[in-house]
């Protein structure tokens, strides 16, 4: 616009045009447009020179009238259509430009129609500009590109993903690989990038990946228990960013392009072996990345961060976070939960047996919840059994898994001296423990019917008979009168041609 002001100059002057471009080293006829055009405008050669540069080459350059054309304003009518259906699947620009041009033929052409459908597009789209504050927001994805290495057991190629994360006011940038994007393997990345941080921001945004975002929604999002509890470990909040808008997380978007460049490329000639010596080299090649002086400033992101983020990072507590699982699932008739993903069981107290009970484990825990009360802890099992606690048992269960020579003894010693005397006799017998366990049972069940002073007269017979049998005890307990001529006659047995005594099986 400043030679163009000269030439204004000049022609107030008297400047022949012929002069003036040769002055000026513009071409004649280019002077003789300029000159119609001053003539033609309203101001002055005076007021437009007093004009700014850029309202003066508006008033020279009017632009392309195509903006004015009737076709433009119908094609704007358009661009709703036009973009609903650009979402439909296998639609492309070039079929809808050919439905627009079998209607209507004087309309614009393929590039221009892509042209004025692209300004339309930027001119409805305008980008914000975000400020981020230190410490705020972490922002997480995953990298659209894979690594590998080599199994060396199997001899197989086996391809990782790798976790991206940055912190948008610094810039500061994790990179770690990990076997897929399940929930355990997103969380154990989450973790160790929050400890090489060393704290934890105010607001996680991650992508809407499954391990993050059960269901996506603009509003409410249904995020994943196991990251809603990693947030509640670590005090953040998950703000996961909307779905296909890359740009609520543009910074993240433009650090895995940076590290395909600085990272990828890098590795591109080395084999690995191993996910660790992976991770090992990734580590390496993204401090470089961090270390290296951005475009126009004068500092590094890991700079930037120690100086100003790092100390605003909220601590981290003291263990780890471990993922808690949830279900819910009925109290079997065996008082126990079965935890079909280890193939374990579990006890619960019997008085809660037929109601739903809902399970939360940890990698090493395992908690029983009833109606919201919390009625059962075990460690965790990984392997096809059960594990059970006592005080969870009926008292007849209870009776069975306790049976030992050791258990009835303390109950005959509380009941009966006599019975004591038995049953120890009965448990010197070299006999199968299961039939001495039945034997007993019988024995204090008998005892409990019967009349103690007349049961301890039978045990007593028995005893100095060495007579174990839970039968003969009984069958003495039916015949009253032969335990009192017994009694009579000092405890021996009555004399009687069948009875062969103790002597015949020695």
């Amino acid at each position: 616009m400043s030679t163009i002001k000269q030439l204004i100059q000049l022609h107030l002057a008297g400047v022949s045009n012929r002069q003036i471009a040769k002055q000026l080293g513009i071409y004649k006829n280019t002077v003789n447009k300029y000159i119609r055009t001053l003539s033609l405008d309203p101001l002055s050669c005076q007021d437009l020179l007093t004009l700014d540069d850029p309202v003066l080459e508006r008033r020279l350059h009017a632009g392309s009238p195509a903006y004015c054309q009737d076709r433009f304003d119908d094609l704007k009518t358009l661009l709703p259509y036009i973009e609903s259906e650009l979402k439909r699947k296998h639609v492309t620009r070039h079929l809808l430009w050919q439905e627009y041009r079998q209607s209507r033929f004087d309309g614009y052409s393929y590039s221009q129609f892509c042209y004025h459908l692209s300004q339309l597009e930027s001119a409805r789209k305008p980008t914000a500009i975000l400020t981020h504050n230190p410490a705020e927001k972490l922002f997480i994805d995953f990298a659209g590109d894979t690594l590998c290495y080599i199994d060396k057991s199997r001899g197989e190629i086996v391809s990782v993903q790798v976790f991206v994360a940055c912190l948008p006011f610094s810039d500061y940038t994790y990179v770690q690989a990990v076997m897929d994007q399940r929930t355990e393997s997103f969380i154990h990345a989450l973790g160790c990038c929050l400890q090489e941080l060393g704290g934890s921001p105010k607001i996680l945004v991650p992508d809407n990946l499954k391990a993050a975002v059960i269901k996506a929604d603009k509003y409410e999002p249904d995020i994943n228990h196991v990251l809603e509890d990693f947030a509640n470990h670590y005090g953040c909040v998950v703000t996961p960013a909307r779905v296909r808008k890359p740009k609520d997380k543009a910074l993240v978007e433009s650090s895995v392009n940076r590290i395909y460049q600085r990272v990828y490329a890098k590795l591109r000639h080395q084999t690995f072996f191993s996910l660790e010596e992976l991770n090992k080299a990734l580590k390496e090649k993204t401090r470089e990345h961090n270390q290296t002086r951005m475009q126009q400033k004068s500092y590094s992101r890991e700079e930037q961060f120690l100086a100003e983020e790092k100390a605003l990072l909220r601590a981290l507590p003291a263990h780890a976070f471990e993922i808690r699982y949830y279900t819910e699932l009925k109290i079997a008739q065996n008082n126990c939960i079965y935890l079909g993903r280890d193939k374990h069981y579990y006890s619960v107290p019997f008085q809660h047996i037929g109601k739903q009970a809902k399970v939360i484990y940890t990698r090493t825990l395992v908690k029983v919840y009833v109606k919201g009360e919390l009625v059962a802890t075990h460690p965790r099992s990984y392997k096809f059994g059960y594990t059970t606690q006592k005080e969870h048992l009926c008292s007849a269960h209870n009776h069975y898994l306790e049976r030992s020579p050791e258990y009835y003894l303390r109950i005959a010693e509380n009941r009966s001296e006599a019975l004591y005397r038995l049953i120890q006799l009965i448990f010197d017998s070299q006999e199968v423990p299961e039939i001495l366990y039945k034997r007993c049972d019988g024995l204090l069940s008998l005892q409990r019917k019967s009349d103690p002073v007349l049961f301890d007269r039978a045990c007593h017979i028995a005893t100095e008979n060495h007579i174990t049998s839970y039968k003969f005890v009984r069958n003495l307990m039916d015949k009253r009168d032969l335990i009192n001529e017994q009694e009579v006659a000092g405890g021996t047995l009555p004399k009687h041609h069948n009875i062969r005594g103790k002597h015949y099986y020695q």
